[in-house]
């Protein structure tokens, strides 16, 4: 959702080259190791296609751009959970380097009074807070957004004068989003942010998107605004409906209906559990790990072989269990509807990062949540990198089907028109019927757990205890604080 997923300092990117013709839109960006933290198509009709780099440890998304009169170069963070473009201010004190701060705003910050072409709409509208009290506060500004050699000019984006947050984002969520609707939901505040600015420049025929991120250890993915691309998915793309915020009473982010979870392994096949069944959850590429319910994150991580650690204050894993062969098999809009093999290579995740030491213990990338009426469920880039996830913010649905991981051909289709459905789609046909056919609340018989262990070097089970204990307290102290940033990300932030 908003904010920031990635914690600790591992890497770059570089934008190279960009295309837009066609009605679709791309660009291609490469990633630049430098100790911070951080995928590509081709150019057709009504589509944009644009090349996103993946920071492997901490498994955030940055593009590069250039804003102002001349050219100021940023890495921003892409985010589809925020609908903001902001840049971190020069003058920031969270940019000023330091003993305590030694990378300062290694991304990038934008310097206004360098700018010829900077343009102050209005002074502090821009504002945003996180769920746990981090910020950015300043101005909304129009200037030239460059991206590749493509400039977008009067653009609006918001400039983080006061931020505790050291880069900024692309945010390309809906306009309702954006931070200047939320203080008491001013929706007639609402700018064309990247995705509407497109469309409106008539770059791309409709207010949507693909986005593929491809494997855990690939270096590129890509996002394609106007267009899919069928090359870089398995089976049928499936459509299910965009929720509304039950708080609000509007849509305001990518929301669907979470209906069913499956653990297969070699010996057994369970159906697991909750009390909350649907469950809406949001996707979000702006977080790393995932949260569900407690009480079904529990019945996942004993499959897996995960268990929670007080002093970590997060679920841990052994390593060895990335190579298992089970695979979570995650439902949506109900009977009929996409379902998503996520498979244990993609949620077994470092510990620390910037270190040659072998671990043993890792952190396991699905979470939990404690129900309430403001919980906040979603699924991060853990489990986002085993779909390919079609936007559209036009006729709020989303297009879902498994990822065809590191596809080496394209077919770009571009959407014929505003409103037009999502191509080679068709919708879940039980929408309708969710609530009635919620899953069952009887606890699994974890006939799959065993397999989860099996090949591996790790316990056969998923008890306490499973998880070795190889880090001193200092250590689990910084594990814990990671993870919740890994976590917080755009999905656990709130603006």
């Amino acid at each position: 959702m908003k904010g920031i997923a990635v914690v600790a300092a591992v890497g770059s990117l570089l934008a190279t080259t960009i295309q837009a013709r066609d009605g679709v839109v791309r660009f291609d960006i490469k990633r630049r190791q430098h100790n911070v933290p951080p995928r590509l198509a081709r150019r057709s009709e009504s589509t944009l296609p644009v090349s996103l780099a993946n920071n492997v440890e901490n498994g955030a998304y940055f593009v590069d751009v250039s804003m102002g009169t001349p050219p100021q170069r940023l890495s921003l963070q892409l985010d589809t959970g925020s609908s903001d473009t902001w840049a971190p201010l020069t003058s920031a004190s969270i940019c000023q380097r330091s003993a305590g701060n030694p990378q300062g705003c290694s991304f990038g910050a934008f310097n206004p009074n360098t700018s010829s072409t900077f343009k102050d709409i209005g002074p502090n509208q821009f504002s945003i807070t996180y769920g746990d009290n981090t910020m950015s506060t300043g101005d909304y500004f129009s200037d030239v957004l460059e991206i590749g050699g493509t400039e977008l000019k009067n653009f609006t984006m918001g400039l983080g004068a006061n931020t505790t947050n050291s880069w900024g984002l692309v945010g390309v969520g809906y306009a309702s989003g954006e931070a200047i609707t939320q203080s008491g939901q001013n929706l007639a505040a609402e700018y064309p942010n990247l995705p509407a600015f497109l469309m409106e420049k008539n770059m791309i025929n409709t207010v949507a998107y693909s986005l593929w991120l491809n494997d855990l250890q690939a270096s590129t993915g890509n996002i394609l605004f106007g267009a899919i691309d069928t090359e870089q998915y398995h089976g049928d793309l499936v459509r299910v409906n965009v929720l509304k915020d039950p708080r609000i009473g509007i849509i305001d982010q990518f929301t669907v209906a979470l209906t069913s979870i499956q653990a297969v392994s070699s010996t057994g096949n369970d159906s697991l559990s909750s009390l909350e069944f649907p469950i809406a959850v949001d996707l979000d590429s702006g977080t790393t790990l995932s949260l569900l319910p407690t009480d079904l994150a529990e019945e996942v991580w004993r499959e897996a072989g995960a268990s929670y650690d007080t002093d970590a204050q997060s679920a841990l894993i052994p390593c060895s269990r990335s190579n298992s062969s089970g695979y979570f098999a995650f439902g949506f809009g109900g009977e009929g509807g996409p379902v998503i093999n996520v498979h244990m290579s993609e949620l077994v995740l470092p510990l620390v990062v910037n270190t040659t030491a072998e671990q043993t213990t890792c952190r396991f990338g699905i979470q939990n949540m404690t129900a309430s009426p403001d919980a906040l469920y979603l699924f991060g880039d853990t489990i986002l990198r085993s779909a390919y996830v079609v936007y559209d913010l036009v006729n709020n649905e989303v297009g879902i089907a498994q990822t065809n991981l590191n596809a080496t051909s394209t077919n770009v289709v571009a959407f014929a028109s505003s409103g037009a459905p999502i191509p080679s789609s068709t919708p879940a046909p039980s929408q309708a019927q969710i609530a009635n056919n919620a899953s069952s609340t009887t606890p699994p018989s974890f006939s799959a757990e065993l397999g989860f262990g099996n090949g591996t070097t790790g316990s056969g089970n998923g008890n306490a205890g499973s998880t070795p204990s190889v880090l001193d307290y200092p250590q689990l102290v910084f594990i814990g604080v990671s993870v919740f940033f890994a976590m917080a990300g755009s999905g656990f932030f709130m603006l």
